[in-house]
């Protein structure tokens, strides 16, 4: 199989350079930022006793894609697009690497759409290749470079809080976004493995032989991941934060003063509290109000808004997708 670096609008004009390659009966094309590595790890090849039902008219909006049809690409795309994003901000914790992950993810999943076979939901399956590459990004979020620890993170949330509530500009915003905020750095300090496991089942409700599915490892094993984060994560919301234990020392609205002077916040372009939403799922505002009436670990982490892809990068991705040539670099073969 031949692989290409190529340039466009697509990858920031050339200063990101992608590694492309025809796969499939198709003829797409499917991209990443790396170039193609032997050596990098690969989801397990163990197979769970899973089966699917794929959703009514899913294969006949395959088939069409896979033969070339412009409008089953592009609804394929915005079916996806907006559950891998949310998949990718979960695991990278920063919407613009989330945006880059996305694009990626959708453009593997196009060039290997072929080898759909109705196993599973069309979801599903892309979530699988979802997994694949967010596990073996090489970007690191803050948390994982720092090696920051669920401990640590919580002796920097009492570092810096403020006696009382905030009420300042922005108030009910900024308290909003912080509580987004911190609940998705919480999600970086653990392991990869133990965070991809706790969002597909506890996040986005998975059963154990669906998720086991995705990634591609038995249902006991599985289990045995989420449980540990299950645990990782309970036990430092109980001891420290106020929405699940009232009694605990850490409340976002006294958070609020030391979260914009450090930098977390952006008081004029807050990340998640202002996040474009699919059209008629769930806001901010929705989910906070939801959050303040369930009390359990789950419940904060899948108390977010059902986050959408910003429209710059859908119109970049279509763009790349109506595109009839690159331009090729470097030719190589792997």
């Amino acid at each position: 199989m031949k692989t290409h670096r190529v340039t466009g609008e697509f990858d920031q004009g050339g200063a990101n350079p992608m590694w492309c390659a025809v796969v499939g009966v198709s003829g797409l094309l499917a991209c990443a930022a790396d170039p193609p590595n032997h050596g990098e790890v690969e989801i397990g090849s163990a197979d769970a006793p899973f089966t699917q039902e794929p959703a009514i008219g899913e294969a006949d909006l395959v088939a069409r894609a896979v033969a070339g049809d412009a409008a089953a690409i592009t609804e394929v795309v915005r079916l996806l697009q907006d559950p891998l994003y949310r998949l990718a901000l979960r695991m990278t914790g920063s919407p613009p690497d989330a945006e880059d992950a996305t694009q990626e993810i959708l453009l593997r999943v196009l060039g290997n759409l072929s080898t759909w076979r109705a196993e599973a939901r069309l979801l599903t399956w892309a979530y699988r290749i979802g997994v694949n590459q967010l596990l073996n990004l090489r970007r690191r979020s803050p948390q994982e470079r720092a090696q920051i620890s669920l401990d640590d993170f919580a002796t920097d949330l009492r570092d810096g809080l403020a006696e009382q509530d905030y009420r300042g500009p922005e108030a009910t915003l900024l308290t909003r976004e912080v509580r987004l905020t911190c609940s998705q750095a919480m999600l970086q300090c653990l392991s990869r493995d133990e965070r991809i496991a706790f969002v597909l089942g506890d996040v986005f409700e998975l059963g154990s032989p669906e998720a086991a599915w995705v990634l591609g490892i038995t249902p006991a094993t599985y289990r045995k991941r989420l449980q540990r984060a299950k645990k990782r994560l309970g036990d430092f919301l109980n001891s420290t934060c106020g929405i699940t234990n009232p009694k605990a020392a850490c409340h976002c609205a006294r958070r609020v003063d030391k979260a914009v002077e450090i930098g977390r916040v952006d008081p004029r372009r807050p990340a998640y509290a202002t996040h474009p939403t699919t059209p008629g799922a769930r806001t901010a505002l929705e989910v906070e109000q939801q959050m303040s009436r369930l009390h359990d670990a789950a419940a904060i982490f899948r108390s977010h808004p059902d986050y959408a892809v910003p429209a710059t990068r859908t119109e970049s991705i279509q763009r790349l997708l109506n595109s009839g040539r690159f331009p090729l670099l470097d030719e190589s073969r792997d």
